[in-house]
């Protein structure tokens, strides 16, 4: 077995341990594998370990890797910021994205997804720790962003995505997971169908999964540091 196929296998045990401990059902958990700086022979390895999902934050460099992948079946789920001149290769290219973080980016991806492909995918991001230098719509946004967003077309409006400050604060870190699932759970109660929430990490996803993440978003467990 190569290291990253043991890695895989090292992070889905974890997974299915931390699930089961929260009383859940692993299979309700999608393990998303982070590829930025990982080149097409590291998600040819992840894939033929049983990786479906695969995640990336730079739309460049995806664009790059995804043509010459199109052979696997792969998910593929754009993480990172987006520029709202550059949503067009992201509504074209992947099928779920986890940072909407504007009315205008939702719209713009809503009107650039090809018709023959089916409806994008799609979380807001929420800046849950406050953080001034983080990407994300402030808690009490959220409510008028996905309302805009659940009625435009060619887009599913699935649920919240958000990176909580690194912390060795348990509590802290508790917090801020309960804090991303009580506002879907405030969501779904004002009319809302939410179902996912995409948060946890290499260094924090067991805490997420207590919490109640849907996704997991692992790099650096799986594929090791990042090589730039």
């Amino acid at each position: 077995m190569n290291t990253i196929a043991a890695n895989l296998q090292g992070v889905i045990s974890r997974i299915e341990k931390s699930a089961r401990e929260a009383g859940r059902d692993p299979r309700d958990i999608v393990l998303v594998a982070v590829t930025k700086t990982f080149g097409p022979d590291a998600i040819r390895a992840a894939h033929a370990a049983g990786q479906r999902d695969f995640g990336e934050s730079y739309m460049q460099e995806a664009l790059e890797k995804i043509p010459g992948l199109a052979d696997l079946d792969l998910v593929w789920h754009f993480i990172g910021p987006i520029q709202s001149n550059k949503t067009r290769p992201i509504a074209e290219s992947f099928a779920w994205v986890h940072s909407v973080d504007r009315v205008k980016i939702a719209e713009r991806l809503s009107a650039q997804r090809p018709a023959a492909l089916p409806p994008l995918q799609v979380c807001i991001e929420v800046n849950v720790s406050g953080e001034a230098t983080k990407a994300g719509v402030a808690p009490e946004e959220v409510r008028a962003i996905a309302k805009a967003v659940s009625r435009m077309a060619r887009i599913r409006l699935r649920g919240l995505m958000a990176i909580p400050e690194l912390t060795e604060d348990a509590a802290l870190q508790r917090k801020r997971f309960a804090s991303l699932r009580e506002l879907r759970d405030t969501l779904n109660r004002d009319g809302l169908a939410l179902d996912t929430l995409s948060m946890g990490m290499s260094d924090d996803f067991e805490a997420a999964i207590a919490a109640g993440s849907t996704i997991v978003r692992v790099g650096t467990a799986i594929f090791g540091p990042r090589v730039r």
